[in-house]
C-alpha cells in the first residue's frame, strides 16, 4: 500500500501511517469499511505506554425503540443481515482518526488524506476482492457506484472512481474533522440519511465523541498482552488464550492423538467464549465487572477445569447472528511505537445506504445488538468481536488484530499459540487454518483442519454434542465485525 509506505518514508508516525492506510482501504475494500463506519485503536507509544481510542457507532437520539423487533430469529449464516436506513449507527470513524493523530500524529492531518483523494478521484482497476462483491449490492442505492455508460455493472479489472467521496474526504481534510459532524458534510449526510428513511440527527453527529481509555492486559509469558476494553471483543479472546496456556504447551502437537486432543480443548475454549459474549457491551451503559472477570487467570483456571480429555461438553445456543468480516491494519514504527486497528462498516456495503451528496456508504452497525442485547439506549455502542492488540516483552513487540467478525478472536489465539507457543514464524502463524465454533456449536474448520477436526470426532473415545460442518475457508468471507 504505497500510502502506507510514504508517509513513513515522510516520518510519519504509526499512527499517521495507519490512518492512511484504513483512508486507502476505504476505496480499495469499499464493502468492508470507510468514513460512514466505526473504528478502535490500540496505540503503544516509544515509552510502552498504550491507550485505546474507541469510535465505534453509536445508537442515535431518535432510534426506533422496537428495531430489535426485527432481528432475525435465526442463527443460519445464510440469514439476510439487517439492511436499510433503521440500522444506521452514528458514523464514528473521523472523529477516531482526529483522537489518534491529536494524540500521535507528526504529519499534517491533510497529508493523510492525499493520496486516496488523488486516487478515488482519479479512478483505479477494481480490485479482485471488491469486484467479488459487486454483483450482491442489488437495487440499492450503491449500484450508482458502479453502473458504467450503458448502465452495466462494473467488474473487476474495470476503472472506478469515487469523485462524491473524493470531494467529502478533500472537505475534510482541508476544513478538519469538524465539517464532518457539524458542518457542511453533517447537514449533506444528514438530510441523505433522512431520505433514505433513517434516524440520524444533526444533533447526533454534534454529540458524538471518540472515548480514549487505558488498555486492559493480561501476561502470557514473557509478553503482556493489550487490549481494548469492552465493547471491543477483547475480554472474549483473553479468555480463550487464558483457559489455552493453563495447558502449558510449548511445542506444535505432533502425532495424531496430540493434534486431536488439542483442537478438543480448543474448541471446548471456544464454545465458553461464545456462551459468554452476552457479557460484553458499553460500559457507559452496563456494568463491565463480568467483563473484567473473563480476563482473570482464576476465571480460566475454572473454565478449563470443566474441560474433559475424553468427551465434549453439551453447550448452551446462543442466539446472536453469526457474522462475517472486517478491515485491519497493523503498524510498527522504528522508534518502537505501534498500532493495531480494527475498522468496520459493519454488514458487507453496510446498510446499503449511499449518501449520494457525500459519496459515503453508511453501516447497519445496530443490527449488532441483534441477539446480544434486548434493548439498547441512545449513544449506546454495540459490542463488538474486534481485538486490536499489542503485546510486549522485555525486548520485542509484537502487533496483531483480525478481520472476520467472529473468527478475529478465535484466529487471533491461534495466530498467537503458534507463534508464542508453538515456534512457528509469524507467517507461518498467521496462515495455518482456522477453526470457529459458530452460535449454535457448529465447528466450522478451515479445508485443510478439516481432516484432522474430522478423526477427532469420529473417534470413539470422543462423544460429540457439537456438530462439524464442511466450510469454504473463512478468510474468504465478507466484511461484518
Amino acid at each position: 500500500m504505497n500510502s502506507f509506505r510514504d508517509i513513513l518514508r515522510k516520518n510519519g508516525s504509526a499512527v499517521d501511517a495507519a490512518i492512511a492506510a484504513l483512508l486507502c482501504t476505504s476505496i480499495m475494500n469499499p464493502q468492508c469499511m470507510g468514513i460512514g463506519g466505526g473504528v478502535i485503536f490500540t496505540v503503544m507509544d516509544s515509552s510502552g505506554k498504550v491507550k485505546i481510542i474507541t469510535s465505534r457507532e453509536t445508537v442515535p437520539s431518535n432510534v426506533t425503540s422496537d428495531l430489535l423487533k426485527s432481528c432475525p430469529n435465526t442463527t443460519e449464516w445464510t440469514v439476510e443481515w439487517p439492511h436499510g436506513s433503521k440500522w444506521i449507527g452514528v458514523p464514528g470513524e473521523i472523529r477516531g482518526y482526529e483522537a489518534a493523530h491529536r494524540l500521535y500524529g507528526k504529519l499534517p492531518w491533510a497529508d493523510l488524506f492525499q493520496p486516496t483523494i488523488k486516487l478515488a478521484r482519479e479512478g483505479f482497476p477494481i480490485p479482485y476482492y471488491q469486484g467479488q462483491h459487486i454483483p450482491r449490492i442489488g437495487n440499492t442505492s450503491l449500484r450508482k457506484l458502479y453502473l458504467d455508460k450503458n448502465g452495466n455493472l462494473l467488474k473487476t479489472g474495470d476503472t472506478v472512481k469515487f469523485e462524491k467521496l473524493a470531494d467529502t474526504l478533500e472537505m475534510i481534510a482541508n476544513e478538519g474533522p469538524d465539517v464532518f459532524y457539524n458542518g457542511t458534510i453533517a447537514k449533506n449526510l444528514i438530510s441523505d440519511i433522512q431520505d433514505a428513511g433513517g434516524n440520524l440527527t444533526r444533533k447526533d453527529l454534534e454529540l458524538y465523541e471518540a472515548k480514549v481509555t487505558d488498555a486492559w492486559n493480561i501476561s502470557l509469558g514473557e509478553y503482556k498482552l493489550y487490549f481494548p476494553p469492552p465493547p471491543s471483543g477483547g475480554a472474549i479472546l483473553s479468555l480463550i488464550l487464558n483457559i489455552m496456556k493453563g495447558y502449558k504447551m510449548n511445542s506444535e502437537p505432533k502425532t495424531t492423538d496430540e493434534k486431536i486432543l488439542f483442537y478438543h480443548r480448543y474448541i471446548e475454549a471456544l464454545k465458553f467464549a461464545n456462551e459468554l459474549k452476552t457479557n460484553i457491551s458499553d460500559p457507559n451503559f452496563s456494568s463491565d465487572e463480568m467483563a473484567k472477570k473473563l480476563t482473570q487467570d482464576s476465571f480460566a483456571d475454572s473454565k478449563r477445569s470443566l474441560i474433559s480429555s475424553d468427551k465434549t461438553r453439551d453447550p448452551g445456543i446462543n442466539l446472536y447472528l453469526d457474522s462475517i468480516g472486517t478491515t485491519h491494519v497493523s503498524v510498527l514504527a522504528e522508534d518502537g511505537s505501534a498500532v493495531s486497528v480494527t475498522s468496520s462498516i459493519n454488514d458487507e456495503f453496510g446498510s446499503g445506504v449511499l449518501s449520494p451528496s457525500t459519496g459515503i456508504i453508511l453501516n447497519n452497525q445496530l443490527s449488532d445488538f441483534c441477539g446480544r442485547a434486548n434493548s439498547f439506549s441512545p449513544g449506546e455502542r454495540p459490542p463488538s468481536n474486534m481485538a486490536p492488540s499489542v503485546l510486549k516483552s522485555p525486548s520485542k513487540t509484537l502487533v496483531i488484530g483480525g478481520s472476520g467478525s467472529e473468527t478475529i478472536p478465535p484466529a487471533v489465539a491461534s495466530a498467537l499459540m503458534n507463534h508464542l507457543w508453538f515456534g512457528k514464524s509469524l507467517k507461518e502463524a498467521i496462515i495455518t487454518p482456522v477453526v470457529l465454533v459458530d452460535s449454535k456449536s457448529e465447528v466450522k474448520p478451515e479445508p485443510k483442519l478439516e481432516k484432522v477436526i474430522y478423526s477427532m470426532y469420529l473417534n470413539d473415545k470422543l462423544i460429540s454434542s457439537t456438530s462439524l460442518v464442511p466450510s469454504e475457508s473463512l478468510s474468504s468471507l465478507p466484511c461484518r465485525m
